[in-house]
């Protein structure tokens, strides 16, 4: 079984999208989660990356899962709009996000964004 490298997650109101990538870029798993499963499911996976669309929840989400030991990068949506290989749907932009995120700078993570003092 492939270790999981890069998650991409697709945030909506109820129902959030997960796509787990290998290292390789091979797909190690795809899951529909409510909001009461995310943190647990998160939580229970190994230090990763977690890339999520920037919108306005996605600050929320990024500090509960960098909370979690995970690196999250926002990645922005004009970004993963050219990678979406089919129709527009939940699952095809989380693919996209999950592959945008390992082609990028790792200088969108959270902490990045953050961690700096004001």
């Amino acid at each position: 079984m492939n270790e999981v490298g890069i998650i991409g997650l697709d945030l909506a109101k109820t129902v959030f999208q997960a796509h787990g990538a290998g290292a390789n870029g091979s797909v190690v798993f795809r899951r529909k989660l409510t909001r009461a499963q995310l943190l647990k499911f998160m939580g229970a996976q190994p230090p990763c990356i977690v890339a999520m669309e920037a919108c306005a929840s996605a600050h929320h989400w990024g500090r509960a899962i960098g909370d979690l030991g995970q690196e999250v990068r926002l990645i922005p949506p004009a970004c993963v709009k050219p990678f979406v290989k089919r129709q527009k749907n939940d699952m095809a932009d989380v693919e996209a996000i999950a592959e945008v995120s390992s082609r990028l700078r790792s200088n969108l993570t959270i902490r990045g964004i953050f961690g700096r003092p004001r």
